[in-house]
């Protein structure tokens, strides 16, 4: 007897109850997206390797499944050696910018766009991390508003975040300004050559321990005076929600060795604080100069979601020169992204996943008819023409297929299938129409039960 073969580690079945949940989160990500004005783009399931390395730098070759034709002898022999032509996305936001800087020039200004779709990454499996996930992005590019722009894609995420039932006592939307971080670290002594290593240190912050943070701070070069004492200044509880401009500029001003005693460094953050507060979504939102988004092609605002003060959810900020790394023009851009795996964890440990039931409604899945014959030949042979025409009207028809003639049986299957109607056939020109919801019934002639449904 064969060996059963087991679907790759880091990757899920989706049986027809899994799927229609995975398709809720689906539909509320869509229907956000478009009531924020955005709309939806798609692109290859694979790209050029080169691409996710011309954003993230060739570390990200490691992380990432490569692909190749097996009927191509050069490119299998350039996969042995280490980088193979194609990679299956990791993310999309490389192909989005290929897009947007191949016909920059005949797209709206600004442009809104929302994806979701698969990506893939070659790494150790974990609670909350899977080699296969869907993700969620919604970007906004050429929009020369910043702050507009920035407060527009923290709103879209606080909406979806409310849609799916979560409160700012749920979670949070940490946000922070790369050129403030930058200006607060010129002023413990960090040099612009070695901005890019302070961030992805802040980026580790909270993995490591004060001894390894110094450690790692003086590999990467950094001084050794003023740069951990703003990681202890880090430290510190974090700055409340509902935060006022004033506040936040005191918070600024609160920092070591008088990094923010000049006010310019406070402004961008007060200004996008007070933004938040006229969009109605700052009781979401607090300042955490914690969050630094490691990755280098970040340039301004920066967010993330966090839930029950521990698991990031959600994340993105402001990225103005990646579209001219993909030969684009200059252009402004921010976005953010989402996975639904941490997401679908976070909703069914708050019990905020609805019934299934109640989602097969919401998504249009509910059976509209269920056909039942009362068993004799002639009602038999009509259940395959009435549900050919209860189909053609519209409606969702199915039949059970079991054997037996007990009506309270087939009755059972219909209530089962969360049916709205079982339609009993009584002979070629009657059937008995139960309105399953109401637990009605009336018997009559097909054509006018047939009348009485509507889709």
């Amino acid at each position: 007897m064969p060996e059963p073969i087991q679907r790759p580690p880091g990757t899920r079945d989706f049986y027809p109850l899994d799927l229609a949940r995975r398709r809720y989160i689906e539909n509320a990500w869509r229907t956000t997206s478009i009531r924020h004005g955005f709309d939806e783009i798609d692109g290859p399931t694979f790209e050029h390797t080169h691409l996710y390395a011309v954003k993230s730098g060739p570390g990200i070759l490691s992380e990432i499944f490569q692909a190749f034709s097996g009927k191509d002898d050069a490119q299998r022999a350039q996969a042995t050696a280490g980088h193979a032509p194609y990679a299956l996305r990791p993310e999309f936001t490389p192909t989005l910018a290929r897009m947007y800087a191949a016909r920059a020039g005949q797209l709206p200004k600004p442009t809104k766009w929302f994806w979701q779709s698969s990506c893939f990454r070659a790494e150790r499996q974990q609670r909350g991390r899977l080699r296969e996930f869907l993700q969620w992005n919604c970007d906004i590019l050429a929009d020369d508003d910043h702050t507009r722009a920035d407060v527009e894609s923290i709103a879209c995420c606080v909406d979806l975040l409310s849609t799916l039932g979560l409160t700012p006592q749920d979670c949070s939307v940490r946000f922070n300004h790369r050129g403030v971080l930058a200006d607060i670290l010129r002023a413990c002594s960090v040099t612009d050559e070695h901005m890019d290593a302070a961030f992805i240190l802040l980026d580790r912050r909270e993995k490591l321990d004060n001894q390894a943070l110094e450690n790692q701070a003086f590999e990467f070069g950094l001084p050794q005076g003023d740069f951990p004492d703003f990681h202890q200044f880090l430290c510190r509880p974090r700055a409340r929600n509902n935060a006022t401009p004033t506040t936040i500029a005191q918070e600024l001003a609160n920092l070591p060795h008088g990094t923010a005693a000049h006010p310019s460094i406070a402004g961008p953050i007060v200004a996008l604080d007070k933004a938040l507060q006229n969009a109605d979504i700052a009781d979401w939102c607090t300042l955490d100069l914690n969050v630094a988004r490691g990755l280098a092609y970040y340039t301004g605002m920066v967010f993330e979601v966090i839930v029950d003060n521990e698991r990031a959810v959600a994340g993105g900020g402001r990225y103005d020169k990646l579209i001219e790394t993909f030969a684009g023009p200059p252009t402004p851009a921010v976005g953010f992204g989402m996975g639904d795996v941490v997401l679908s964890l976070i909703l069914q440990d708050k019990g905020l996943i609805p019934t299934d039931q109640q989602i097969s409604r919401d998504l249009g899945l509910r059976t509209d008819a269920f056909v039942l014959s009362n068993g004799t030949p002639e009602a038999d042979a009509l259940v395959p023409n009435l549900l050919a025409r209860l189909r053609r009207l519209g409606l969702n028809a199915r039949r059970s297929y079991k054997t037996t003639k007990n009506i309270g049986k087939l009755l059972k299957d219909a209530a089962d299938a969360d049916a709205r109607y079982a339609l009993i056939i009584e002979s070629t020109t009657e059937l008995t129409l139960k309105d399953l919801d109401n637990n009605t019934q009336t018997r009559g002639q097909i054509d006018a039960q047939l009348d009485s449904i509507t889709p």
